[in-house]
């Protein structure tokens, strides 16, 4: 395995930093779940976890904080870590199927499907229905991206990534002419929160909705790392090595979208996530998938925690989007990665 400089990546330094990135996932979820407008200890925080998992050490926390710890913090914390390892591995997918390395996980479109979805229930008034509609939204997309790109031939990936821009142009002007249209009041703020990416709402529900989609669809995309590394050699090569090129692809791609989409429907489209994770991440586990995927989920979980945690604590009382802070954090990430890549290629 080779790092960003080029050097092998010895199992030993990878498996370290694989170690020190779960104790710092655990940590940053445990003081996230803490830290709020009303103190809650680490003790406390442990407490009640424990009881409600029916454990002795839960006895003795208050019920109120007992409330705000298992009824509003631990949800949006585990949705945060669920959602940022999901956009992590669906970027690190794209990057390397599309061989496109300024692909993120909404380049076929989905989140401005997701968004239009979105914002159709929300106008309608009917909010509870939010995740079922961006989600909804989100496959249309793809279907959509798909169906232009097969017309006149074989879907290429260039052809696809063309077709996914056209397709998010439509649903973002669909999504300005019902803002447009029909917007009133509070629903403004609240269309606003979920466009620019929110975890405010989140719930266990939320919780079910991402990690199961994490367990499942990012299963199978771990298990399919070494059809991923055979793309970086290109289809000719990826052929010869015995897989089916195209179907493999397109494989791939429904996972990715099933991913994403149900990620978008429970926090909205948050960036750079799935752009940047997948290129730090190489640098600490080298070019392979059997690595970069397992690291860059756990990182991208990380990264969404302590950004969210940013989110709600910095400017409290008031709360910003964390789709704000991750731009914030992740343009000038990017600028730094396009500066130490301009004279090579992208890994």
């Amino acid at each position: 395995m080779t790092g960003k400089g080029g050097g092998r990546v010895p199992r030993g330094a990878y498996l370290g930093w694989l170690v020190l990135s779960v104790v710092a996932l655990a940590l940053a979820s445990a003081l996230a779940v803490a830290v709020g407008p009303a103190e809650v200890s680490l003790a406390e925080v442990i407490g009640s976890i424990a009881g409600h998992l029916g454990l002795p050490v839960g006895a003795g926390v208050p019920p109120l904080t007992d409330s705000i710890v298992w009824e509003l913090r631990l949800p949006r914390v585990l949705t945060a870590a669920a959602v940022g390892a999901g956009l992590a591995l669906s970027g690190a997918v794209m990057q390397s199927v599309t061989r496109n390395p300024l692909a993120d996980p909404y380049l076929l479109g989905l989140s401005s499907g997701a968004s239009l979805g979105a914002v159709c229930v929300v106008i309608l008034g009917v909010g509870f229905a939010l995740p079922a509609a961006a989600f909804a939204g989100a496959l249309l997309a793809l279907v959509a991206t798909l169906s232009i790109a097969r017309v006149g031939g074989t879907i290429s990936p260039g052809r696809a990534v063309l077709s996914g821009l056209a397709i998010a142009q439509l649903a973002a002007a669909g999504t300005s002419f019902v803002i447009f249209w029909s917007a009133k009041g509070d629903s403004y703020r609240e269309i606003l929160n979920w466009l620019l990416g929110s975890l405010a709402g989140s719930s266990w529900t939320s919780v079910a909705i991402s990690a199961s989609a994490l367990a499942v669809v990012g299963a199978g995309i771990v298990l399919a790392a070494t059809r991923l590394d055979a793309f970086a050699f290109g289809d000719t090569s990826a052929a010869a090595l015995g897989i089916h090129v195209n179907r493999t692809r397109w494989a791939l791609l429904g996972a990715v979208a099933l991913l994403t989409g149900s990620m978008v429907a429970v926090s909205g489209a948050i960036g750079f996530v799935g752009l940047i994770l997948p290129h730090l991440v190489r640098g600490l586990s080298g070019p392979g998938h059997r690595r970069l995927l397992p690291l860059a989920a756990i990182l991208g979980a990380l990264f969404l925690v302590v950004a969210d945690t940013l989110a709600r604590t910095v400017f409290d009382p008031r709360e910003l989007p964390v789709g704000i802070i991750t731009a914030f954090i992740g343009v000038p990430a990017f600028i730094l990665l396009i500066k130490r890549k301009r004279s090579a290629a992208w890994a």
